[in-house]
């Protein structure tokens, strides 16, 4: 892992990611109203954003529309609408920790086609939490070369 830092340049140790039924438009909004720049865009299917990023401030806000077949719904979906993205030193050991102190487990660390560590819990009051280490630096071709198919 030599040069690769666990929680990548222009990241803060938490990062609000944002579920929404309409992403793109809601890019537009924030864009709009607090002068977001938009960073990255990784289409998906039927239009759909699989992931975004804008930076508002100094600040990165991720954003995705809805899959839930892959437990992301927004506010009219029922789901939590906010997951907290928490880059870590090491994803295995702060989910252990995590579930320890007695989160509910909603996907294992695995290392993700993006380049991350990544595991997801529900915290005891409902909210959701990634847990994430940067392990692999990759392009934009790279990461949709390796993007599963994806359905609504």
């Amino acid at each position: 892992m030599s040069g690769i830092r666990p929680i990548p340049e222009g990241f803060h140790t938490v990062t609000p990611h944002l579920v929404v039924n309409g992403a793109a438009a809601a890019i537009e909004f924030y864009r709009e109203a607090f002068e977001a720049v938009e960073t990255h865009r990784m289409p998906g299917p039927g239009g759909k954003l699989l992931h975004a990023q804008v930076r508002i401030g100094d600040s990165p806000v991720m954003l995705s529309d809805e899959f839930p077949s892959m437990g992301a719904t927004g506010p009219a979906g029922g789901g939590s609408p906010v997951v907290l993205h928490l880059y870590v030193d090491d994803a295995d050991e702060a989910y252990r920790r995590a579930i320890d102190a007695g989160a509910k487990p909603i996907m294992p660390p695995e290392t993700m086609f993006w380049g991350d560590r990544y595991a997801r819990i529900e915290d005891p009051f409902g909210h959701h939490w990634s847990i994430a280490t940067h392990v692999e630096d990759l392009t934009p071709a790279q990461i949709m070369e390796r993007a599963p198919t994806v359905g609504p």
